[in-house]
């Protein structure tokens, strides 16, 4: 892959780049000069992200993941793609064969009908082709896919992401302004290495300007390594809230996720996201999402691309204000 020294002018096509992690990859192409080309089945959900750069460098495209003349019509011109689209449930045609599997190899085909070497794949930490969850084996299977197409795929692999718009600690915050109790599943001992949001989009922008290895997977993960019930409570404090802690074995677990499945499905999709919870997430909340040691040592981590991350606590402070019960007052103080 060529290394991309001064961005200015050259076009990207950004499959995914409307959710959360996408903002923010959109927002660190473009301050280094990229044409950003955000492609998205509901190009209007996407127009949030325009003042994000200069007018005009960031242009929403509407594309389909499974009409691959979209596809085509949205990196016509481009130098590099970056695939972002992922799902953490499924719901209707929206499974996980079709937008994972399906859906990247559909963009990889399309980046080589175009002569575009350049496509960076955002997979996740505990992708596993014989993982317990269908979503860390499809992660796994398309990382495959494009890698078939495409040898020299850049696939970047993050832990949990954190940031103001995240739906992990947000979700949980949620939960614990409501509820008495918080639920340890398997025990809480799971072991998570959560990344700033931020951090992972300078990672994934450095890569396609060449800092990273074409054909080579990074593993993302933050300088500190947690336990789930090491967030939980570090939540319930930073919000100001005494929760109870109970420990909830995993397999009595699943009924409840199983109702919240159907639930969920019968009121389409209006059921308050603190209450979602899935069997497949279930199996992946009871496996450790942390860096491996072989990624550490070859240097395919943060430190291989120069960046130092942030921690938890230097940024949810910043919005997990607003779970508590006074929101961004509650620690202030009048002085005379």
């Amino acid at each position: 892959m060529a290394r991309f020294e001064i961005a200015k002018d050259r076009i990207i096509t950004v499959f995914g780049g409307s959710g959360f992690l996408g903002r923010y990859v959109v927002r660190s192409l473009a301050q280094r000069g990229w044409r950003v080309r955000v492609a998205s089945r509901r190009p209007d959900l996407a127009f949030h992200l325009q003042p994000l750069g200069r007018v005009g460098q960031i242009h929403a495209v509407q594309a389909n993941l499974r009409y691959p003349a979209s596809l085509a019509a949205a990196m016509r011109g481009s130098d590099a793609v970056v695939n972002l689209v992922g799902i953490l449930a499924e719901a209707g045609q929206q499974n996980f064969e079709t937008v994972h599997v399906s859906g990247t190899r559909a963009i990889a085909r399309a980046a080589k009908d175009h002569g575009i070497g350049a496509l960076l794949q955002v997979s996740a930490i505990g992708a596993d082709a014989k993982g317990a969850s269908a979503y860390a084996r499809t992660k796994a299977a398309a990382e495959a896919a494009a890698r078939e197409i495409l040898p020299e795929t850049m696939v970047v692999r993050p832990s949990i992401l954190f940031g103001p718009e995240d739906d992990f600690f947000n979700r949980f915050a949620a939960l614990a302004r409501i509820s008495p109790v918080m639920p340890l599943i398997g025990g809480g001992t799971t072991r998570f290495q959560p990344a700033y949001v931020g951090d992972v989009a300078e990672a994934i922008a450095r890569s396609l300007e060449g800092a990273a290895t074409p054909g080579v997977t990074y593993e993302l993960g933050g300088p500190e390594i947690l336990t789930f019930e090491q967030i939980l409570r570090y939540i319930c404090a930073e919000t100001g809230r005494k929760r109870a802690m109970v420990s909830i074995p995993a397999g009595l677990a699943s009924g409840p996720a199983a109702l919240s499945e159907v639930i969920n499905g019968l009121t389409l999709g209006a059921l308050p996201s603190m209450f979602q919870l899935t069997r497949d997430q279930l199996k992946l909340l009871e496996q450790d999402n942390v860096v491996s040691a072989a990624a550490t040592t070859a240097g395919h981590t943060f430190a291989g691309l120069g960046i130092q991350p942030q921690t938890v606590e230097a940024i949810t402070p910043t919005y997990l204000y607003r779970f508590r019960k006074t929101g961004q007052f509650d620690r202030t103080r009048q002085t005379v």
